[in-house]
């Protein structure tokens, strides 16, 4: 089994004023050659977001985008006429084709918002734009990891890329399997909240690490804990 740690301390993070965010592959202004991308992951972005404020209009292509609200109000808007606030149990799925404009903006005018930004590679570029939302509440079972997406309809969102996530609240002392979809793909883990251990590897709040080269990994928690996990291709 290939392993990288990414501890949470070691990412690229700017405070913009109404932005605080932090970069766990380079972006933007955060340019580290070790940390491109985990196979086709591209960007997790760990974002606060200041009331009123956020993204305006701005243009993307090739890729899918997936935002995860962890606390407060997500507006969405873009060019291709949705307009829709979503929160904590909901996610957001644009596959940005052959280009979009969208904008996302904190709906509260006295609440952070705190939101993942992930970005992964397509299967096929420039695919008809396409945004919608979905409701992961009815999957999300306490000491379950359940798959919020996936490629082939069997979650509730799909991507255009043999992708899955996965996204549980365990208690402690929880032990959990994942078993990987795919030959050559990696599982990327993201601690939300608590702490994890894989084999001897500890990983605290918003740690994360990746795993490849293996057809499973095993998940012990050592505190109640919030976990994200992201399949991708390797190549």
């Amino acid at each position: 089994m290939k392993v990288v740690v990414d501890k949470a301390n070691t990412r690229g993070f700017f405070n913009h004023g109404w932005l605080k965010t932090y970069h766990t592959f380079s972006f933007d202004n955060y340019y580290n050659p070790k940390r491109m991308h985990f196979g086709m992951l591209r960007v997790l972005n760990d974002d606060t977001v200041a009331p009123r404020e956020g993204f305006g209009m701005h243009p993307h292509k090739n890729m899918e985008v997936i935002s995860i609200p962890l606390k407060g109000y997500l507006r969405h808007g873009d060019s291709i006429k949705n307009s829709k606030t979503i929160t904590p149990g909901d996610i957001q799925v644009m596959s940005t084709g052959t280009g979009i404009f969208h904008s996302e903006y904190n709906d509260s005018a006295d609440e952070d918002l705190q939101f993942l930004q992930t970005w992964v590679f397509p299967k096929r570029e420039n695919t008809r734009p396409a945004y919608d939302n979905y409701d992961i509440r009815p999957t999300q079972k306490r000491n379950e990891i359940s798959l919020i997406v996936s490629p082939d309809g069997d979650a509730p969102a799909s991507i255009l890329q043999d992708a899955w996530y996965s996204m549980g609240t365990l208690d402690a002392g929880q032990k959990k399997e994942y078993q990987l979809h795919k030959k050559d793909t990696g599982v990327y883990l993201f601690v939300i909240e608590g702490e994890v251990q894989v084999g001897e590897l500890i990983l605290s709040k918003r740690d994360g690490a990746g795993f490849s080269e293996t057809d499973r990994i095993s998940i012990e928690t050592l505190k109640e804990s919030t976990v994200l996990l992201i399949e991708v291709p390797m190549h």
